[in-house]
């Protein structure tokens, strides 16, 4: 070997010693995790928020020593302001490794925002490691299921429906004699009396996890919405009879319209008012109670 051979090797022997020191002092992780970020932020949605214009960001604790989270927030360019967390007072106590789901309200979608538009996610967190004063971080959110993408949608079509009509149930429910079907009443009323301000065309009114259609009595399909008010009787019968239909339900009194505005297409959910709710909920619990 030679001696600019010896030299090569005691050269890169030293380089290699000195290597895990210098990924120790680069890592720049917290409390010693291998993360980067000391919070992950995933986008998720359950049924209670469904239908409220609420989202859940779930918060994960990437470092190994609990964290005081006092505000998440999210940036989306499908919406028009932030998605806010604020705890009504205090903090919230982030375990190390564990989630916890926070819920947030959505702003106002930004219904100008052209089809393939990135949809990267920004979320800033604010929190506080133990003894020390809080910061801010900012890093990517994750949104695996479409969360947003589908609510700024639903939301943007609601609007130009809205437009158009309003498309409300009417709080009555006409109950059959022999209690095992009932009438609800969709009232369409145009958006400007004697104006003709577009049209929506109800394709389709889907089931719900409550409710379905008669087959004797099926509900309509492809009405044209205009300028006149028109007012559609739906015979529904109970979709479900087990013993938890009516105490676990979330979302069986949003009515589901699949529709045509303009040139968006999707579903418009009606909502129930708390009156009609509690009649559909007492409807149903009759309906089954002699299938037991």
């Amino acid at each position: 070997m030679t001696c600019r051979q010896r030299l090569s090797l005691a050269a890169g022997l030293a380089l290699a010693m000195t290597m895990p020191f210098l990924a120790a002092c680069s890592s720049g992780s917290p409390s010693g995790s291998g993360s980067t970020q000391p919070v992950a932020v995933e986008i998720n949605q359950s049924r209670d928020q469904y239908g409220k214009q609420a989202i859940l960001l779930q918060l994960t604790n990437t470092t190994d020593s609990p964290i005081t989270v006092t505000v998440a927030q999210l940036q989306s360019p499908l919406f028009q302001g932030d998605i806010s967390w604020k705890p009504s007072a205090g903090g919230l106590e982030l375990p190390p490794r564990q989630p916890k789901s926070l819920p947030a309200m959505l702003p106002a979608a930004a219904c100008e925002v052209s089809e393939g538009t990135t949809t990267e996610l920004n979320a800033r967190i604010t929190y506080a490691e133990p003894g020390k004063e809080p910061v801010e971080a900012s890093t990517n959110a994750s949104d695996p299921f479409g969360v947003l993408s589908r609510n700024a949608g639903e939301l943007c079509l609601a609007s130009e429906a809205a437009a158009v009509a309003a498309l409300v149930l009417d709080p009555a429910l006409e109950v059959a004699a022999d209690g095992r079907t009932a009438v609800v009443r969709l009232r369409i009323t145009p958006a400007k009396a004697g104006d003709d301000p577009g049209r929506i065309t109800i394709e389709s009114i889907e089931e719900t996890t409550l409710l379905a259609q008669s087959p004797t009595d099926p509900w309509p399909a492809n009405v044209s919405v205009g300028a006149i008010k028109q007012e559609l009787p739906l015979t529904i019968r109970p979709a479900r009879c087990d013993p938890h239909a009516v105490a676990e339900d979330k979302v069986g009194t949003l009515l589901p319209l699949r529709v045509t505005v303009g040139d968006r297409k999707g579903l418009v959910k009606i909502a129930a008012s708390n009156e009609l709710r509690g009649r559909i909920h007492d409807f149903v619990t009759a309906a089954c109670a002699p299938a037991g």
